[in-house]
């Protein structure tokens, strides 16, 4: 079985000892296990949205993004960096070092009429860091793992702390989903005003300040909303990339070259927010012993040009541009500058590098798998391509089963299937089964299909992702536009963390979202 091949090698090539996963009834009872130290590092994760390959500076100088190539130049990139191919489930799969697939998340995202969530069986990134001592957990920007029952709410999940919007896609100046206000501060709705990036950036950067005060080590959890749409900037922000008169275009429908201004924009806000957050790590005193980890959720979006390029693809698909984003780690204490890392790794390797940073174990259980490794004996390799025998997959399905789209990446070699949900090996050799096998250790472009060359590594990969895609439950988010008809979201979006399990928003007409 390739799961027992991924925790063999995991245990062998590793110095991080997967031992395995609390319970969750045991892990909710807070019982430490691990006692906090000065020693341990503070933790903040940035998580941009919707940014592209080649929309950041150290990659294409036409985006200039000095804070996160500063990041890049004082830390470790890493270049061959997956995710999945839309927000919630990377999310999802950050948060718990688990493929998202297995407890449902992967298909699709969850959009603002979805009855779903992270589950709470799940153990996630911040309960486990509670466990080890960090008594303050903050998470600043937008949730997208789960919004109609409080028990899917980021403070009940392992935060101590939650300042900002459940949705995505949110108005950037009017804070709203909808058309209803989508802004809080911990459970309960905020007034607060202003730009959705200054908000986000300016919260966490104060939350920072004021943690480092505590004894106590932190984890800061910084997911933006930019640059997802909808395109929006302040206007004085778009004029430094709009080449045209900016009061001529607005107010009028926004073409491609405008909305590039904007992206540009909505992009150097960010930076220039991730900035904020790097001042206050600094003024401090604690930097040389903060990890921070930048990283984007999928690629950029297909609708503007060359967001992602060399790479082929976009966002929702599992082409390289589509999965393969930018990200890099700070440690000064740990961690030398400068180093450009070819292991291929990504978003589910987040949570065990992270708890192995603060000094923790994680117990194997075989009812919780667990499918990330510890990245750090490995941060400052540049072996590209090392043949670890790890396997690594892409998947979704938010337009349903007759549209799925899976890869698996191993020792080089990815196998792409986009078609029909696979389940039988005899849908490899049919034509509407996209079958596309790539050599990416010398065509990282994908540009090259080899499938008829080698049908035996189709048929191994094949086998391969068809193992993956059974790991489905069948209680999965639904495919994307299942339940949006007639949908009222809950006033302010809220919803109360007394009943966890009570369901808000509703629909008039009596239709079921399911």
């Amino acid at each position: 079985m390739m799961w027992l091949g991924i925790r063999f090698y995991v245990l062998l090539a590793l110095t991080f000892v997967i031992a395995g996963q609390v319970a969750a009834d045991e892990r909710r009872s807070g019982e430490p296990i691990a006692k906090a130290d000065e020693n341990k590092p503070n933790v903040v994760v940035i998580l941009a949205d919707d940014l592209g390959w080649n929309s950041v500076g150290y990659h294409n100088k036409n985006f200039p993004t000095p804070n996160i190539d500063r990041l890049v130049r004082e830390g470790v990139e890493l270049n061959q960096f997956y995710v999945a191919p839309m927000c919630s489930p990377t999310r999802a799969g950050l948060m718990t070092g688990r493929y998202p697939i297995r407890f449902g998340a992967a298909r699709a995202v969850i959009p603002p009429y979805r009855d779903f969530g992270l589950p709470v069986s799940e153990v996630t990134l911040p309960e486990r860091l509670a466990d080890l001592g960090y008594a303050n957990r903050g998470v600043f920007g937008k949730w997208h793992l789960g919004h109609r029952r409080s028990k899917w709410h980021p403070l009940n999940q392992g935060f101590t702390h939650f300042h900002g919007h459940y949705n995505g896609a949110i108005d950037y100046f009017e804070l709203t989903r909808e058309d209803v206000r989508d802004w809080h501060v911990d459970a309960q709705p905020s007034d607060e005003q202003g730009y959705s990036t200054h908000l986000i950036a300016d919260a966490a950067a104060k939350w920072i300040t004021d943690s480092s005060a505590s004894e106590a080590p932190y984890f800061c959890y910084v997911p933006f909303n930019a640059p997802h749409s909808p395109f929006q900037a302040p206007e004085e922000t778009i004029a430094r990339f709009d080449d045209r008169n900016s009061a001529k275009t607005k107010g009028n429908k926004p073409g491609k070259a405008r909305n590039i201004a904007i992206l540009k924009a909505m992009i150097w806000e960010m930076d220039e927010g991730v900035g904020r957050i790097l001042k206050s790590i600094e003024d401090s005193g604690e930097a040389n012993n903060t990890i921070v980890w930048f990283l984007s959720d999928n690629g950029g979006v297909g609708s503007l040009p060359r967001l992602n390029s060399p790479l082929r693809g976009s966002k929702l698909t599992v082409y390289e541009g589509g999965v393969r984003v930018p990200s890099c780690i700070r440690w000064p204490d740990r961690l030398a500058a400068g180093v450009k890392s070819e292991h291929v790794c990504g978003y589910i390797d987040v949570l065990p590098t992270i708890v192995d940073a603060a000094g923790g174990e994680i117990i194997a259980d075989p009812e919780l798998p667990l499918d990330g490794i510890s990245l750090l004996s490995g941060l400052t390799s540049s072996d590209q391509f090392k043949s670890d025998g790890r396997p690594w997959y892409s998947y979704h399905g938010q337009s349903g089963d007759e549209n799925e789209h899976l890869a698996v990446l191993v020792d080089g070699w990815k196998l792409k299937v986009n078609g029909p949900q696979l389940i039988s090996e005899s849908q490899l050799t049919e034509p509407k089964a996209g079958v596309e096998l790539f050599h990416l250790s010398t065509d990282p472009n994908e540009t090259k299909n080899l499938a008829t060359d080698y049908p035996d590594k189709v048929g191994r990969l094949g086998r391969m992702l068809i193992e993956y895609r059974a790991l489905q439950p069948s209680d999965a988010v639904p495919p994307y536009g299942v339940g949006s008809k007639g949908f009222v979201p809950p006033p302010k979006w809220h919803v109360d963390l007394s009943t966890p399990d009570v369901l808000v928003g509703a629909y008039p007409d009596g239709e079921d979202q399911q």
